[in-house]
């Protein structure tokens, strides 16, 4: 059963297995790319209606330029077609895109700025979509931000790293799920997921559910997170 008061603030999701869900059926890759993104849909509106502010999906890695280029156009496409700006107004959610922005395709910056735009006031919860990202990409992009506004060495702080990258509009993940049977995080939100819980489920990401999103919030409730403290000092605190 899940605390209603204990739910993550902020969950990063990994969605992996598309592909692979694809082939066990005789299917193209890129079916499992758009089964993936009806999955996309009803994982954000269950989330917001659980009370998530914040949700993460990594959606195409800087390492994914390297796949077939036919699979990379359908990706690019599905960008497009299928974040539909009204499952942004239905829920009253806001749409935020992290990662090379200028590596993309003219059409997809477009249509992402616009559906940013259009939902920038909206309040319910941030749907933020990592595209053409990676950790070690954004941590040098950040370091270079830093030596241009000559910040000196000795006054480089966490929080001046923080600020820097381009996650600074919202908080560090609390849990992070993988789908698709892999125990790894792929170059993904490193230093933000420093104290983060981690959920790996065997489930191809188009076979992921509610419920299987229902079974990683009460797996992460029955942690205690302690970020170095012992467990007596935590719940002494409590």
């Amino acid at each position: 059963m899940q605390q209603l008061n204990h739910i993550p603030e902020h969950i990063a999701i990994i969605m992996d297995g598309n592909g692979r869900w694809a082939k066990a059926k005789g299917l193209p890759r890129t079916a499992g790319h758009v089964e993936g993104v009806t999955t996309v849909k009803r994982i954000t509106e269950e989330a917001a209606r659980m009370g998530v502010k914040y949700l993460t999906l990594y959606t195409f890695s800087t390492e994914n330029w390297n796949r077939p280029q036919t699979e990379v156009e359908a990706l690019m496409d599905l960008v497009i077609t299928g974040l539909e700006e009204e499952l942004f107004t239905k829920n009253n959610i806001r749409l935020r895109v992290i990662g090379e922005w200028d590596r993309l395709p003219e059409n997809v910056r477009r249509s992402l700025g616009d559906c940013m735009e259009h939902t920038a006031g909206n309040t319910r919860m941030t749907l933020t979509i990592a595209l053409s990202y990676s950790s070690r990409w954004e941590l040098t992009r950040a370091v270079q931000d830093i030596v241009k506004e000559g910040i000196r060495p000795e006054q480089i702080t966490e929080e001046t790293v923080s600020r820097h990258l381009t996650t600074s509009f919202m908080p560090d993940p609390d849990l992070l799920i993988r789908t698709g049977g892999e125990l790894r995080i792929s170059n993904y939100l490193l230093w933000q997921c420093a104290y983060t819980e981690f959920y790996f489920t065997d489930e191809y990401w188009p076979d992921f559910t509610a419920d299987s999103l229902h079974r990683a919030v009460e797996e992460y409730q029955k942690r205690q997170r302690r970020y170095g403290k012992t467990g007596d000092q935590i719940t002494n605190e409590q």
